[in-house]
């Protein structure tokens, strides 16, 4: 059995926790919160510490503090984070599903994220090339695809 089948994620060692991430950087997505109503947009701008070409952090380690909003999702109550993307693996596994055959621990290859359309390589920008974020809102996200 996989591990991801058989604990939860609370019950994860770090390890297995980071092998989770399919490193599709949606989570890096900036997001603004309009005062009034509480409601999420989400933009198509990005942390500027993120690759974009292989959407991995380039000082995971130091993210947090270098960026005071990143948040280190292990360190906090998962369920909470309503606005991760539908493939994310830890949404996914919390919501009782399984990962989709494109996900690196299925497919055993990290290029299949891309492959699949999954990862914001290609659709995203880095903070440092933004003037006003407000201009890049989106309003969707491509729905994780059928297996």
């Amino acid at each position: 059995m996989n591990f991801w089948e058989t604990k939860t994620l609370a019950e994860m060692t770090t390890e297995e926790w980071e092998s989770l991430c399919d490193r599709c950087g949606k989570c890096c997505l900036n997001k603004l919160e309009d005062e009034d109503t509480g409601e999420i947009a989400l933009t198509r701008v990005v942390c500027d510490l993120i690759d974009l070409d292989t959407c991995s952090c380039s000082r995971y380690a130091e993210r947090c503090t270098l960026v005071p909003d990143c948040l280190d999702l292990k360190q906090h109550d998962f369920s909470a984070y309503h606005w991760m993307p539908d493939t994310c693996a830890y949404r996914l596994l919390l919501d009782g599903e399984a990962l989709p055959e494109w996900h690196p621990l299925i497919s055993g290859r990290l290029d299949t994220v891309a492959e699949a359309g999954i990862s914001v390589t290609g659709f995203a920008v880095k903070e440092s090339e933004v003037d006003d974020m407000e201009d890049h809102i989106i309003a969707w996200l491509p729905p994780k695809p059928r297996d």
